[in-house]
């Protein structure tokens, strides 16, 4: 893989991309499919399956994303998709190995959010401080 700054400057630019024409090309998958392998299919499932939530506060405006896992428990996650996801994969795979970019949900929140496939919810500034303050 290539060093991680240069992978995420090229996988920033690709969800620009993404975002400004609201549609994934060839190339654009092609290129996420090699910086991200395996976790961009599962992002997608979960995309496809409407698997992924914007929940805003209001009046702020500050959000964080909701998205499902693929186990059976159907377990949501808070997921900043830049930053941080509340998954075992993010702490393990990305924060203490070293071996990914970023986890599946955090895939799925940028994808979704590129191309329009999510749910928008909008709650109150405190309920968004009190699912905060359960990280």
């Amino acid at each position: 893989m290539a060093a991680p700054s240069a992978s995420i400057a090229v996988a920033n630019a690709t969800w620009e991309q993404i975002k400004s024409s609201r549609s994934v090309s060839d190339d654009h998958l092609s290129i996420l499919h090699f910086l991200f392998g395996k976790n961009l299919e599962r992002a997608t499932r979960i995309v496809d399956q409407g698997g992924v939530r914007r929940v805003s506060g209001a009046p702020s405006g500050r959000s964080l994303f909701l998205v499902v896992g693929e186990s059976k428990r159907k377990e949501e996650y808070i997921c900043f998709p830049e930053h941080h996801c509340t998954c075992y994969s993010f702490f393990y795979d990305i924060v203490n190995r070293g071996e990914q970019l970023c986890c599946k949900h955090q895939i799925a929140a940028r994808l979704a959010e590129a191309v329009g496939a999510l749910t928008e919810v909008e709650v109150s500034d405190e309920q968004l401080a009190l699912m905060l303050a359960k990280l």
